[in-house]
Parts: C-alpha cells; sequence; structure tokens
C-alpha cells in the first residue's frame, strides 16, 4: 500500500479539522451552550452529510477522468482550494482535490482510497471533537498559542500540498514537463 494516501487524509482531514469555519463555529457553540459531549456529536455531522456529496462528485469524476486537459484544470483549482483562493467547502473539496484522490488511489489499490477516506474523517472528526474537549475544558483555546501553531504548521504543509497539486495541474495540461 502507498502510505502517500493515508498522510494526504490525515494532512487535509486535519486541516479541515482545525480550520475555523462554520462547522468549528457550531462545535464551538455547542460546547458552550451545553458540554462537550453535545460539541463532539455536531462534530460527527460530516460523517452522514458529505456521503451524497461524495458518491455524486466521485461519480462525475470516474466519467471525466480519462481527460487530461479536465484533470489538470481540477488539479489546479485543487492547488487554489488549499491555498485558500476559493472558499472551502465539501463540494470544493471532493470535486478538487477528494474524488480526484480516491480515483488515483484506487490505481494504486482499494486500499489506498480507503486509507486516504479514513485517515480524512478519522483527522476532521478527531479534531473537531478535541476542539470540543479543549473549549468544554479551556474557554480560552481558540487564542492559545498551542492553536495558533497548529494552524500555522498546517498551513504550510498545505502550502506544499498547493505546489503538488500545481505540478499536477500543469503536467497533465502539457504545460510543463
Amino acid at each position: 500500500m502507498d502510505p502517500s494516501f493515508l498522510l494526504s487524509g490525515v494532512v487535509f482531514g486535519l486541516s479541515a479539522g482545525f480550520a475555523p469555519g462554520p462547522l468549528t463555529a457550531l462545535v464551538i457553540s455547542e460546547t458552550l451552550k451545553y458540554n462537550a459531549v453535545e460539541g463532539a456529536k455536531v462534530a460527527l455531522s460530516p460523517l452522514i452529510t458529505d456521503l451524497p456529496i461524495i458518491l455524486f462528485i466521485f461519480l462525475a469524476l470516474s466519467r471525466l477522468a480519462g481527460i487530461d486537459g479536465f484533470v489538470g484544470a481540477i488539479s489546479l483549482c485543487g492547488a487554489g482550494f488549499i491555498a485558500n483562493f476559493l472558499n472551502p467547502n465539501p463540494y470544493l473539496f471532493w470535486f478538487t482535490i477528494g474524488a480526484p484522490t480516491i480515483l488515483e488511489a484506487l490505481g494504486v489499490g482499494l486500499m489506498a482510497a480507503v486509507s486516504f477516506v479514513l485517515a480524512f474523517y478519522a483527522m476532521l472528526v478527531g479534531s473537531k471533537m478535541l476542539i470540543a474537549a479543549a473549549v468544554g475544558r479551556s474557554r480560552g483555546f481558540l487564542k492559545s498559542g498551542v492553536y495558533v501553531a497548529i494552524i500555522r504548521g498546517l498551513g504550510v504543509v498545505l502550502f506544499v500540498y498547493a505546489g503538488v497539486f500545481l505540478r499536477k495541474g500543469l503536467v497533465a495540461l502539457g504545460v510543463w514537463g
């Protein structure tokens, strides 16, 4: 099995999990309003809400995967998503990064694809639950140096991934190498 898909799932899941946004705000809100258990329940929501998005986009992209120009354009969009030039949400992630990564992983083997998805959701949900637990214990966590350091570190790693997607897109479009 190729561990790069597992690593991709970990990085993207952690980045999505710790990134400020509507789901993070709702996790924090429910935790502050009730308790960490209620915040953790909200953190589980992507396991339900993302499935139809994944299936729809995966089916659409699997039909278009053989068209190099299309794949190149999608990879360039993926580079923009990672660098936060586009608004992050499940549709953009699964269209530009998630489903194409699954398609690529399936070329390696089923376990590569499964490891990507499992790692992504373990990190996404786990980090949201960690936020709920931390906010439940310490309301100042989001202003803490630890949280800021995590966000900055993940930002650096995401820029590296943006470069990878940029190169893939340019190669697929015949502009590079």
